[in-house]
């Protein structure tokens, strides 16, 4: 863990939230299972192996070592989650969270909550993916964006402070959704957005009606047991988007999952929905650098040519 330990030593004190030290893209021998993460004021510290105390006990003192040296007087605060294939474990080590903990970046606030479940409402490995899509929104004001596969509604913050006139966000889990409409409160973006607690793929009716967006954002999970499964489903997903795009209009496909690289985006979306034009891959934040970047996330950049049509289909039904 000694590459884990010499990233410790050279922290800065962060004001945004990011990933500060990510093994798991395997560029750190030795420490495949370690990432390290600012939530400020909080460190998050996640190991996808077991760990022995004695480990444990070597990361807290190198934290605060540091911590001393660049915030001297006040107090350490980090968490350790530990993943493996059953559910997640995280402790508190020291210090403390915040009651309403929330982190920015760019300017933008959002609420996370380290202490509990394996997701913390907020992914830090898409930040280029938010980057992105707020400098389109910027460059298309008054645009129209579709969020599906929302979560907390990352993207929507991102679109509608670019200056995206509306978006409407849909996931199933209503839980997130609701940390969705607090993020938007807390940048003062709640009177653009519509939040809507609906199963995608049983809800097609209902997103039809509201096309066609200039902007559509899929960012769906690689596999959740019951809900999405990216080798089946996302063809079902890449095959509606012509006709939820306005002429001009742009795709965001993101999949996070190594197990499948960008070619089976790129062959999904050639085969389902061959009008669209592949425009480039948004690059991942460097610090989330992997020895083989198919392996990383992949968020891939579509445009729906100009003279374009909408396909023509009958009035569909919420499960069509």
């Amino acid at each position: 863990m000694q590459a884990l330990l010499d990233a410790i030593s050279r922290l800065d004190r962060p004001t945004d939230a990011c990933r500060v030290f990510h093994g798991r893209g395997g560029r750190h021998p030795g420490c495949e299972q370690w990432t390290l993460d600012a939530y400020p004021p909080v460190w998050l510290l996640t190991s996808f192996a077991p760990v022995t105390d004695e480990a444990l006990a070597r990361v807290g003192e190198a934290l605060a070592a540091r911590w001393a040296e660049i915030a001297p007087g006040e107090p350490l605060n980090w968490v350790f989650q530990h993943r493996d294939e059953n559910r997640p474990t995280n402790r508190v080590m020291a210090g403390e969270i915040p009651a309403e903990h929330v982190v920015e970046e760019d300017g933008a606030r959002f609420a996370v909550n380290l202490p509990h479940g394996q997701n913390h409402g907020f992914f830090l490995d898409m930040a280029e993916g938010r980057r992105w899509t707020r400098r389109w929104a910027e460059a298309h004001p008054g645009g129209r964006v579709l969020n599906l596969f929302a979560y907390t509604c990352a993207f929507s913050v991102a679109a509608l402070r670019g200056g995206a006139a509306q978006v409407d966000n849909y996931d199933m889990a209503r839980g997130p959704l609701a940390v969705g409409r607090r993020n938007h409160q807390l940048n003062g973006l709640q009177d653009r957005a519509a939040f809507h607690g609906h199963d995608v793929f049983n809800s097609w009716g209902k997103i039809r009606r509201g096309a066609p967006y200039d902007l559509v954002v899929l960012d769906p999970p690689s596999y959740q047991k019951g809900s999405f499964v990216a080798t089946k489903d996302y063809a079902r997903l890449a095959r509606k988007l012509p006709e939820l795009l306005a002429p001009g209009g742009h795709a965001l496909v993101c999949l996070n999952t190594p197990k499948l690289g960008t070619d089976f985006l790129r062959e999904t979306l050639a085969t389902e929905a061959p009008t669209l034009v592949f425009i480039e891959r948004v690059a991942n934040p460097a610090v989330h650098a992997d020895v083989d970047e198919e392996r990383s996330l992949k968020v891939l950049v579509y445009r729906q040519p100009e003279h374009a049509a909408r396909p023509a289909s009958p009035e569909p039904s919420d499960a069509d």
